[in-house]
């Protein structure tokens, strides 16, 4: 750690601001966090046992799904205890574990959003070749790679950030320990860190990005050349959920890791979080089981199964 870190341990104040709303929040919370891991455990399992969903394209979204599991379980826990108690604290070595999870699971996600990017390409782009470029083999390399890079990613900031000396005050203003506001406390002339924390989070972020952004436009190619409306339709229905849930993570991340911190806002920050960490693992199996004819015949044929594996 820091030579000059006198810091012990951080003051979580979370949305201790709206004190007459915390009991209402943490009933909120716990409602949205219950649904999430139900909702994407049915995913994970329902992919698992079905035969018919036995493709790379539900291999990889039930990677997903397990990742928005562990993503959400990096901070919802922590958060509902501060909403019941006076104070949130969370110890030095605490808030570097949890940051530590955060980012592996954040880059992983990111990573597996992009090698979904490919996965929709190699189908619609390259149609005769999917199975032979798609197979077991790649999609297990794709998906350790995906895992590494986040290891990386993950190990390479926090060592960084938790290596710059902290030495008061210790009160994070947001609910869980992230980036932006933990550089705010950093003491004495961050400008440098400022730019390598940013710099890599700009590109562990645009990185990917852009290669989607590579992907859909081949993608959007060979759609606008099919010749049949509802062959452009079916096509791109494909591609609609994952490209909602890349809007709902991306867009607000992008915003916040690529701000100096002269121009950050806590409130801000705290507010706009909530969607890549929370509101995005929440939709996921909403956007991918509800536009999804396969993941809704499957779910109902599992819940019937289990419906009378039980009553038998």
């Amino acid at each position: 750690m820091g030579n000059e870190t006198c810091v012990t341990e951080f003051i979580i104040l979370g949305f201790s601001k709206l004190p007459e709303m915390k009991f209402s929040l943490f009933v909120v919370f716990l409602c949205l966090y219950l649904f999430t891991i139900v909702g994407n455990i049915l995913i994970v399992l329902t992919i698992s046992l079905d035969s018919t969903l036995q493709t790379p394209m539900y291999f990889f979204l039930r990677n997903l799904s397990f990742l928005e599991l562990c993503f959400i379980s990096v901070t919802i826990p922590n958060m509902l205890a501060n909403l019941r108690l006076a104070e949130g604290k969370i110890s030095f070595v605490g808030c570097a574990t949890q940051l530590y999870f955060f980012l592996l699971f954040g880059a992983t996600e990111c990573c597996f959003l992009c090698v979904m990017s490919y996965d929709r390409y190699v189908a619609i782009c390259i149609p005769l070749r999917y199975m032979v470029i798609m197979d077991k083999r790649t999609c297990l390399q794709l998906s350790l790679a995906s895992w590494l890079t986040g290891f990386l990613v993950a190990a390479g900031h926090t060592t960084f950030i938790f290596n710059l000396p902290f030495c008061g005050p210790n009160v994070i203003n947001h609910f869980f320990c992230e980036i932006q506001p933990l550089m705010v406390l950093v003491c004495g002339n961050t400008y440098w860190n400022e730019v390598q924390v940013i710099g890599a989070s700009v590109v562990g972020l645009m990185l990917p990005f852009v290669l989607i952004l590579v992907s859909y436009l081949h993608i959007i190619t060979a759609i606008l050349k099919m010749r049949s409306a509802k062959s452009r339709h079916k096509t791109f229905s494909t591609c609609s959920s994952h490209l909602m849930v890349v809007t709902l993570f991306y867009g607000p991340a992008l915003f916040l890791y690529s701000q100096p911190k002269s121009s950050y806002s806590s409130d801000t920050d705290k507010w706009l979080s909530l969607f890549y960490s929370i509101i995005t693992p929440i939709l996921n199996p909403i956007i991918y089981s509800l536009r999804n004819k396969e993941v809704k015949a499957a779910m109902w044929k599992l819940g019937t199964k289990i419906f009378l594996t039980t009553k038998g």
